[in-house]
């Protein structure tokens, strides 16, 4: 088997990777091991809102800036030959349907099964999906930064002295 994304990028990336790519993608991906495997839910998938938190800089006290689309599943895939496999995803996103398919995904990547490859190349694209995201608010950043040293090099004066 080829080892190659699945197994070089962090369990915790995989589903920040896949959020990259059109989600009709990944959940056809998913769908395509349910003739591989049965696949069962652990914990019924479900999507909602939930309460994001942050800590304050000044104080480190808690406030809550709103809510975010939170979609959360956890699924057990069993193989013909009765081995089990864990997989679970919960995401930023408002469709249960895509957070249980990111789960399966994860449970195959985890369990290096067979038809992982077909994974791999989704995951590359999300990757660089994201790189070329993380390049573009780089640029977007730098256009904005000011440079407060020119303030102080004019030789002008302010009339109101």
């Amino acid at each position: 088997m080829n080892q190659t994304t699945s197994i070089t990028s962090q369990r915790s990336q995989w589903p920040r990777q896949l959020m990259a790519v059109p989600a009709a993608e990944v959940i056809a991906v998913a769908a395509t091991f349910a003739s591989q495997y049965q696949i069962e839910d652990v914990t019924l998938p479900q999507a909602g809102l939930a309460l994001m938190q942050l800590r304050d800089s000044a104080l480190n006290e808690a406030y809550y800036p709103g809510e975010i689309p939170l979609a959360s599943a956890r699924v057990m895939l069993t193989s013909k030959d009765g081995a089990q496999y864990e997989g679970a995803a919960q995401v930023m996103h408002d469709s249960a349907t895509f957070a249980r398919a990111v789960a399966v995904i994860d449970a195959v990547l985890a369990g290096n099964l067979p038809g992982s490859e077909t994974v791999e190349p989704i995951l590359d694209r999300g990757t660089a999906l994201l790189t070329q995201q993380s390049i573009t608010r780089k640029k977007m950043l730098a256009r904005t930064r000011v440079d407060f040293a020119l303030l102080g090099s004019t030789e002008e004066e302010d009339g109101d002295e």
